[in-house]
């Protein structure tokens, strides 16, 4: 893996996907810590798990988001508390706390997620 602040390259996943959400540090970060109800300002990078399929990155837009932890998807709702700024985090999100199951109507329902979060900034 890259270090933070670069574009993260995701290796492709062995196995099954997991049934429940994978939470890995990468980089733990020495800021102030996000809360539940934080706003987060981060970088990110999404991947299919079984395809390995990129389907969206903050890097390729240049310039990282800002969205309170509650408007997000449950994987991230759930996987971001606790992260430091300066923190990189590996998630991997299970279809039920991702878009749903398949047929739900958006594009990933029914897909295990992965996402490489880099924390910039809380409020």
């Amino acid at each position: 893996m890259t270090a933070a602040g670069e574009k993260p390259e995701i290796e492709a996943p062995e196995g099954p996907a997991p049934a429940t959400l994978e939470i890995t540090d990468i980089v733990v970060g020495d800021g102030p810590e996000a809360a539940a109800r934080s706003t987060v300002n981060v970088h990110y990078l999404g991947v299919e798990y079984e395809t390995g399929e990129e389907f969206d990155s903050s890097w390729n837009r240049g310039q990282s988001i800002n969205f309170p932890l509650a408007n997000l998807i449950a994987g991230w709702q759930q996987g971001i508390p606790g992260m430091k700024v300066g923190g990189r985090r590996k998630l991997v999100v299970p279809p039920a706390l991702a878009y749903g199951p398949a047929g739900g109507g958006h594009r990933l329902s029914g897909k295990t997620l992965i996402f490489v979060i880099d924390l910039l900034g809380v409020s």
